[in-house]
């Protein structure tokens, strides 16, 4: 049986159920002390390694794009330097063609030889002298229109390549203005040489052309064609203003034309030679004097207008309208046989009447040969020629408003 235990008795104390009871320390008896902890190092050695090398490399970077970014614009001034440079080449090569043009041109002028209007010898000098210069200034303009401009190169990697490449760059970009510099300075030359050709080959021209007016009166024989042709180159060469191929073409126009008045007065007098040559020429001078201004072309036979034997004498006028008026005016040989003789001069200053209507279209009528005949007539009358080989003869006396109106032609 179980014995109970009496009541009220104290019960044990319950024993725990597992599990360990733990003192407040271990080891040997007695109080202990807890061991102090070691300090951790601090790493500024390698964070300042990193800062430095990061600034390094943040150095290293800003120089190469600094160095890149200088190298950029140096090539940007050198490209137009460069660019510069080559539009003056290019101005100077046209001008330099046109200045060697010019000068061909005023050699060609001045090449002539047996010319018959001759310039005056200052006039050709000077001429000579601007061609001589302006071929001096052709060949310094191709000797610097050969010089080469440095091309700036392939770009550079790194800096320290970029940074000589730069000077460098620099450097050639100072020789390309140094030479656009030279191309426009040598540019104002050769446009001044080109000036001075220009201006001495036209004042020749303009000389030769003038002298054309003396050269003519010096050939008074000459035919009227030659005359006329003489004329229009004359003012042509007056009129120049420039010196080239035209220019060229237009003197030598003046030159032949020259040589032509001569030509044809020569054959002229050939035709009047013999022993009424004399006396031809004062009637031809007479004739003249009655009419200037008019081109007058004389020929003469032994009979015209079916006169000129046994004391006749014959004469006969055809004349242009057109500019400039001209007439070619034919006589019998009698005429010049019977001068100076009153009814010499009054048959010519008939002819003369006929001829000179070119400068008096409009005074008369010219519709019908009988109002022709009686115009001349009465012109003769209206100058003093009364003899009645005046046209009175042949064509009867004309009326007092013809002689009147005629006397308004002069």
């Amino acid at each position: 049986m179980t014995a109970l235990p009496p009541h009220g008795a104290d019960a044990p104390a319950p024993v725990p159920l597992g599990g360990h009871r733990l003192s407040t320390s271990f080891g040997s008896a007695g109080t202990a002390t807890a061991p102090p902890r070691t300090p951790r190092k601090k790493r500024t050695g390698l964070v300042l390694s990193l800062v430095g090398g990061a600034a390094v490399i943040a150095a290293l970077a800003i120089t190469q794009v600094s160095a890149s970014l200088g190298y950029d614009a140096a090539a940007d001034d050198h490209a137009d330097a460069v660019a510069a440079a080559s539009s003056e080449k290019s101005q100077l090569r046209a001008e330099n063609a046109d200045l060697q043009s010019v000068a061909d041109a005023a050699g060609l002028i001045i090449a002539g030889e047996n010319e018959a209007i001759v310039a005056p010898p200052e006039t050709e000098q000077a001429l000579a002298g601007a061609v001589t210069e302006a071929q001096k200034a052709v060949a310094e303009a191709d000797a610097l229109i050969a010089t080469e401009v440095s091309p700036a190169g392939e770009k550079p990697t790194w800096f320290w390549e970029l940074f000589g490449a730069t000077t460098r760059l620099d450097e050639k970009r100072d020789e390309a203005v140094d030479l656009a510099d030279d191309l426009l300075a040598e540019a104002a030359d050769v446009l001044t040489s080109s000036d001075a050709v220009t201006e001495s080959g036209v004042a020749l021209l303009t000389t030769a052309g003038e002298a054309a007016v003396a050269f003519e009166a010096a050939h008074i024989s000459a035919r009227n064609d030659a005359v006329i042709d003489l004329r229009d180159a004359a003012a042509a060469a007056i009129a120049t203003t420039t010196i080239d191929d035209a220019a060229v073409s237009t003197y030598t126009s003046l030159q032949n034309a020259a040589a032509q008045v001569v030509a044809t007065e020569n054959e002229e007098l050939a035709e009047k030679s013999g022993p009424l040559m004399n006396a031809r020429l004062e009637i031809e001078a007479f004739a003249r004097a009655l009419a200037p201004g008019v081109l007058l072309e004389f020929d003469w036979a032994p009979v015209v207008n079916g006169a000129g034997f046994n004391g006749s004498m014959g004469g006969y006028t055809t004349w242009w309208w057109d500019e400039p008026g001209r007439s070619v005016i034919q006589l019998s040989d009698s005429v010049a046989e019977q001068w100076p003789a009153d009814r010499s001069r009054a048959l010519v200053a008939h002819e003369v009447g006929h001829a000179i209507s070119v400068k008096c279209e409009d005074m008369y009528d010219s519709s019908t040969q009988d109002s022709i005949e009686k115009w001349a007539t009465a012109w003769a009358i209206s100058m003093g020629y009364t003899d009645d080989a005046n046209g009175v003869w042949a064509y009867g006396y004309p009326p007092q408003s013809y002689i009147d109106a005629a006397a308004g032609c002069r």
